[in-house]
């Protein structure tokens, strides 16, 4: 009995404190805004136990300088051969798409070499999406600054080939290709186009690229010379 009034007491006490759970009418608190600012991205140097290079291991030998890609207005567009032609944004291809993570190594032509942490979407579930039609050969990427590079169709669905927007943990740089690289494993870094906004399914079987057009092998794979084919 003693309980019971010790426990009445204690919600007559929490009721007269304004304390119990009866819903009383919310009075709006004004807040100020809290500016927000966006620190640098850290890059991580191992993944698994393997060491990585950082993205200062590479070099700038684009044909235009690194490009500053408005992301705001960015569209990368899928054309050609396809049934369904489509055009995204970069948040469309970043958060549309399953994410993979995978060490690859870049080796240049001029005789250096970087191995870093990529992450991306696998440019065949692009293709997927946009359906390569039957006559389609090769695919060609486009880059902002006009470069441009070319594969066999079969090479993006015989292989796991990652269109990255990510290194080593952290949003590509400008210099390095923002917003998207292709990480066209093993071929010669030629290959590897960066600053990505156009592709597009052909049904030439060598259509060529910028360097290939130059005399650099059509191919490009790591396990041959790089010039000719």
């Amino acid at each position: 009995m003693r309980r019971f009034a010790t426990y009445a007491f204690v919600i007559a006490a929490l009721a007269l404190a304004g304390c119990t759970a009866v819903p009383r009418e919310s009075t709006p608190v004004e807040t100020t805004p809290v500016e927000v600012t966006e620190l640098d991205s850290v890059e991580v140097t191992e993944y698994e136990g393997e060491k990585l290079d950082s993205s200062d291991a590479f070099r700038e030998n684009s044909i235009a300088g690194p490009q500053d890609v408005d992301i705001a207005t960015y569209e990368l567009g899928v054309t050609g051969l396809v049934d369904e032609p489509a055009t995204y944004t970069y948040s469309e291809i970043t958060s549309g798409f399953p994410n993979y993570e995978k060490v690859v190594q870049l080796d240049c032509v001029e005789g250096w070499r970087a191995k870093v942490l990529w992450r991306g979407v696998l440019v065949r579930d692009i293709l997927d999406a946009s359906g390569v039609q039957a006559g389609a050969k090769s695919v060609i990427f486009t880059a902002v600054d006009g470069y441009t590079t070319s594969f066999p169709v079969e090479y993006f669905y015989d292989n796991d080939i990652i269109l990255a927007y990510a290194m080593n943990g952290a949003p590509l740089r400008p210099e390095r290709g923002f917003p998207f690289q292709v990480v066209a494993e093993q071929k010669w870094g030629y290959k590897w186009c960066k600053w990505v906004a156009g592709i597009e399914l052909s049904a030439e079987e060598d259509p060529g690229g910028y360097w290939e057009d130059r005399g650099y092998s059509n191919t490009g794979d790591l396990d041959r010379p790089y010039y000719g084919d």
